[in-house]
């Protein structure tokens, strides 16, 4: 599983480093792709898989099925770490999450966020701000 919050630099050639816990889980491969609220997400090929199934046996005739299944399959894209525990972010996926040089790499349980260090600063200061409403929100879904 993936967890933490881990700062790291994008080098000029868009490769960031994966922090070391999460890279055994990482060794034969990952996909990128477009995520939500501006980040990225990385997926190891097992977890890639069952979203992938779910995606593709969305309602076909529903506009929002189809968008979203654009949005996660056209923009993933294989990566495999380097000798020194790097992936190479795409030029598009990086031009997507807007992000320059410096970022945020949290883990998500089944996942790896890849944010812009500012938009992540943002976005968490809101969130946080606003953590009795959304805790109260999901206490009436059971949670």
């Amino acid at each position: 599983m993936f967890l933490g919050e881990y700062k790291h630099s994008i080098d000029a050639k868009g490769r960031v480093a994966v922090p070391a816990k999460f890279r055994s889980k990482l060794v034969s491969g990952a996909i990128i792709t477009r995520g939500l609220d501006s980040c990225l997400f990385v997926f190891d090929a097992k977890e890639w898989q069952k979203l992938a199934e779910k995606l593709i046996a969305l309602p076909l005739a529903q506009a929002n099925s189809r968008a979203f299944s654009r949005l996660m399959l056209s923009g993933a894209s294989d990566v495999n770490l380097d000798v020194q525990g790097r992936i190479l972010v795409p030029d598009y996926l990086r031009a997507y999450a807007e992000i320059k040089k410096q970022v945020v790499v949290t883990g998500l349980y089944n996942r790896i966020e890849i944010w812009d260090a500012e938009h992540w600063n943002t976005y968490k200061a809101k969130t946080e701000s606003q953590s009795d409403e959304i805790a109260e929100k999901l206490g009436e879904l059971g949670i």
